[in-house]
C-alpha cells in the first residue's frame, strides 16, 4: 500500500491506496476518480505504518480493499460508512 501526506499551512491529509490502484481511473454514474500518482503514490507502507498514520490524521482519503481495511482496524472508519466506487472500497476521514 502507499502512504503519501500532504502538509500545507494548517492542514495535513494523507492519502493511502492500494499499489495496484495508481494511475487506474473508477467511475460511478458520472463521477470519474483518477488514482493520481501525485496525490496518492508515497511511500511503500506497512499495515501497521497506515493504522497510525490514519489515527493520527485529522483528515484522510483512502481507496482500496486492503487500505480501507486498515482504516476501519484503526478505529476511524466505520464499515457502514465505505462506499464502492467501480467495485473498489473508498473511505474518507476528516476530524474538526
Amino acid at each position: 500500500m502507499y502512504l503519501k501526506i500532504h502538509r500545507s499551512t494548517n492542514q495535513i491529509l494523507v492519502a493511502v491506496c492500494d499499489k495496484e490502484l495508481v494511475g487506474k481511473k473508477l467511475t460511478k454514474g458520472e463521477i470519474v476518480i483518477d488514482i493520481s500518482e501525485g496525490f496518492y503514490k508515497g511511500e511503500i507502507a506497512s499495515e501497521e505504518t497506515i493504522i497510525q498514520a490514519i489515527r493520527n490524521a485529522p483528515s484522510a482519503n483512502i481507496f482500496g480493499t486492503r487500505s480501507v481495511q486498515c482504516a476501519i482496524d484503526s478505529g476511524a472508519v466505520d464499515p457502514e460508512c465505505v462506499i464502492y466506487i467501480d467495485g473498489i472500497p473508498h473511505a474518507q476521514i476528516y476530524r474538526l
